[in-house]
């Protein structure tokens, strides 16, 4: 199969660096297959227990969980395989995030609940997340149902009303940590083999010294990039970052 055209170089005016978004953008669904597991062992040990994993349904136990971390640490990535997993095995579930700015009611069908950005909800955010909560530990009918949540904060941190700050920190607590550089190089080369691209290092190198460097960020990037590069027909190179810089 042929490559695509390389481009020819030349001296390219340094392009201006637009501000990103950090919103993480995977070319695929996020699994927990996916997840560069890293520092976070433990962790990602219990969620694939507590999804399936070979493990019957009378396994899992529904003791309320937290994940925390900063930014680009991985926690929305992990609460959506959390949901797609049990998705896939037929399973409804609750799903609750700061761009959501009226969630449903609880509803009983649901056997877990997740809840995201929790450190940044609002008043009626927060009065809805303790509903789900108070549901899903002490349902009126039927089995207690998990709760995952995520925030950047510890719960004794947390900037909520008291009840619900206490009831996310009653059980299990984990810090996400954030990967070195070593581990985000390989992330990076693990995710374009996933796309079928191929990273160069002087690329990597690229992004990691001129952006961002939280793992939300460059996957973002990444995004991008082989976006630009299919439309284009190019290879990924320097100086298509920095035309798709300047133009997109």
């Amino acid at each position: 199969m042929d490559l695509p055209e390389r481009s020819k170089g030349g001296a390219a005016r340094m392009p201006q660096m637009k501000q990103l978004a950090l919103d993480i953008s995977m070319a695929s669904s996020p699994t927990l297959s996916r997840f560069f597991v890293g520092p976070n062992e433990a962790l990602i040990d219990y969620l694939r227990h507590w999804v399936g994993d070979g493990c019957a349904q009378t396994a899992r136990s529904p003791v309320p969980t937290y994940l925390w971390g900063e930014s680009g640490s991985g926690k929305t990535h992990l609460l959506k395989a959390v949901r797609q997993a049990l998705q896939e095995q037929g399973t409804m579930v609750g799903w609750m995030d700061a761009s959501m700015p009226f969630p449903p009611l609880f509803d009983e069908r649901w056997a877990a609940v997740l809840m995201d950005d929790v450190d940044i909800y609002t008043p009626l955010q927060q009065a809805r997340a303790f509903n789900w909560f108070v549901n899903a530990t002490s349902p009126a009918t039927g089995s207690p149902r998990w709760v995952l949540a995520a925030g950047q904060l510890p719960p004794a941190d947390l900037k909520l009303r008291e009840d619900l700050r206490t009831r996310l920190g009653w059980g299990h607590v984990f810090q996400l940590q954030l990967l070195d550089e070593t581990a985000r190089r390989a992330v990076l080369r693990q995710e374009a083999e996933a796309r079928g691209v191929f990273l160069g290092d002087d690329v990597m190198d690229y992004m990691l010294k001129r952006f961002s460097r939280d793992l939300g960020s460059l996957m973002q990037l990444l995004d991008m990039l082989d976006g630009f590069a299919l439309r284009n027909k190019r290879a990924i190179t320097i100086p298509l970052l920095k035309t798709m810089l300047e133009t997109e």
